[in-house]
């Protein structure tokens, strides 16, 4: 009977189902599968039940067919033999780019938006085929770069690059491990120690910043300055919530946090006030000298105030190196300060920290044996490409306590007696970003590296004393490293004007700030490839278009 008929086909699709989709009753076609089941189940005549039972059959069939496009895709997208011919390709293409990348125009001319509309509005079904891929590097990603390495990019600061580094990152990309713990990677964690170790003596930093083998303190690589110094602000808030619970047997964390206030220059970057506002806390932006250095005498002044007010300094942070101008707060001041009172001081030299390894400008660091914490990027003039931000702390105890979770499931049988980075960081997960420094420093040395920071700075003095030449321009902060700061003389307009002109041109690229109320343009030397011919390069645009500003100006333009 059709009846007798559906219950045993039923009974043999649903076990058929089961033998070739094991995931079956984890996935969303199942409720759409049984309630058809029961619609059979209850048909009462033949010409019901065969039209019910081709639906079901559908269904079924439907759902196979996804279950297995989702498990066998058509191809792989790239196996064994392919890798090794296309990743050779993509070898050349990246060396060739890098060596010509000064015929490209180092700004893009595009407008916003205009990727979205050279590509699909979803990703493809199927597979498609590397050629196809890569052909769109050039017609979709290119059009939109800015390049960092060109010789002709004089914004913001360096940016590490070297073969060197891009190996490293292939290799830690090819392993794969995330290195939060020392047993998710033994290697991962000691390699990053004795590295930061060793970029440390380079420096000459004190011994107590240094992990050695049985120090206080020690290294840990952070993604960028702004998390070093949200690392550092939040240690030394949790260190002083501690403290003053012990001390004044105060109710909460909170009636604690509500009098913090951390101090910076009004030259620091603004990632000092992110991390502020991230951890609710007060911060002072206190005003520089006339070479833009943050001075004691300032800092002891904002304090005694605040502690009048019933506030609790608790933070300082020290630039070497400011993005505004490259000028250098006075630690021998501000240091000794920071201690008197029990705060924190962190030196961030995101920039300038790398020339610290050159004895001429080891100077530029005293007093950095004051400092709670200090910062650098290898990933700025260290040759080191993004990300690596290189963190020394004296007492790796002071982070390890503001951020220790520890469940179980990332425990393991050495834990205490090793370093676990997750525990100096925002993030769980972390790459083993040691191997690209590890690279570099092995393969360019520390004379290398030296030669390598003093040819940017004497081609930052070249650029100076062409400025200085042009009596229409003044240099507007002293020229320490490889930022010159200058301006046309006269109103900010006129100066403001001149850096869109160049801009526009896309044959040299750079960017303003502003110290006090005046507008300046940074010109910094930035790629590893920069020459004097291009220091003449961009000198002659800079100038010519000056003259046409000034033209403007006396036509009343």
């Amino acid at each position: 009977s059709s009846k007798k008929l559906a219950n045993n086909s039923t009974d043999f699709l649903l076990r058929s189902t089961t033998t070739h989709s094991p995931y079956i009753h984890s996935f969303y076609p199942l409720p759409r599968l049984s309630a058809q089941v029961a619609v059979v189940e209850h048909t009462t005549t033949s010409s019901e039940f065969h039209s019910e039972f081709s639906k079901l059959t559908r269904l079924l069939g439907d759902y196979r067919t996804t279950k297995m496009s989702e498990k066998m895709p058509s191809r792989p997208a790239m196996d064994h033999a392919e890798f090794r011919r296309i990743g050779k390709e993509t070898v050349d293409y990246i060396a060739d780019y890098l060596e010509t990348v000064q015929a490209r125009p180092v700004y893009p001319g595009v407008e916003p938006g205009y990727l979205r509309r050279m590509v699909p509005e979803e990703a493809p079904p199927e597979p498609e085929e590397w050629e196809d891929v890569f052909a769109d590097v050039e017609r979709v990603i290119m059009p939109g770069m800015t390049h960092w390495h060109s010789p002709d990019f004089h914004a913001y600061f360096a940016p590490g690059n070297s073969y060197p580094s891009q190996l490293g990152d292939m290799l830690s990309n090819a392993l794969g491990c995330v290195g939060f713990s020392w047993a998710a990677s033994p290697a991962c964690t000691e390699l990053e120690t004795v590295v930061l170790d060793w970029l440390g003596r380079m420096l000459q930093l004190p011994e107590h910043l240094l992990a050695g083998t049985a120090g206080a303190g020690g290294g840990v690589i952070q993604g960028t300055a702004s998390e070093a110094i949200l690392v550092a602000m939040l240690s030394a808030r949790s260190k002083v919530i501690r403290r003053e619970r012990e001390v004044s047997q105060v109710s909460s964390d909170h009636d604690v946090m509500k009098k913090l206030v951390a101090y910076t220059s009004d030259q620091a970057h603004s990632c000092v006030d992110k991390a502020a506002m991230i951890a609710a806390v007060r911060l002072r932006k206190l005003r520089t000298d006339t070479d833009f250095a943050l001075r004691g005498p300032a800092l002891s002044a904002a304090i005694e105030e605040d502690k009048a007010d019933g506030l609790i300094p608790f933070f300082c942070c020290a630039t070497l190196g400011t993005t505004p101008s490259c000028a250098f707060d006075n630690l021998l001041e501000i240091g000794p300060i920071c201690c008197e009172e029990g705060m924190w001081m962190h030196v961030d030299a995101a920039y300038a920290g790398s020339a610290f390894i050159c004895p001429e400008y080891r100077p530029l660091l005293d007093g950095v044996e004051f400092a709670d914490s200090f910062n650098l990027n290898p990933h700025k003039w260290l040759r080191v490409n993004f990300d690596c931000s290189t963190m020394w702390v004296k007492n790796r105890s002071d982070v390890v306590d503001a951020f220790n979770v520890d469940p179980l499931y990332l425990r393991h049988d050495n834990q205490g007696l090793v370093t676990d980075y997750r525990h100096w960081q925002i993030p769980l997960g972390r790459r083993f970003r040691s191997l690209k420094l590890w690279f570099v420093l092995r393969m360019f040395g520390v004379k290398g590296l030296q030669q390598y920071i003093r040819k940017h700075v004497s081609l930052a003095k070249e650029f100076e004393s062409l400025v200085l030449s042009d009596d229409r321009f003044e240099v507007s902060a002293k020229v320490v490293m490889g930022l010159v700061c200058f301006r046309l003389k006269g109103p900010n307009y006129l100066s403001e004007s001149l850096l869109q002109k160049i801009n526009d041109t896309r044959k040299i690229y750079m960017v303003p700030s502003k110290l006090r109320d005046t507008y300046v343009i940074r010109f910094a030397i930035c790629a590893a490839t920069t020459e004097p011919s291009d220091i003449v390069y961009a000198w002659n645009v800079i100038r010519g278009l000056a003259g046409e500003v000034l033209a403007g100006v006396q036509n009343g333009a």
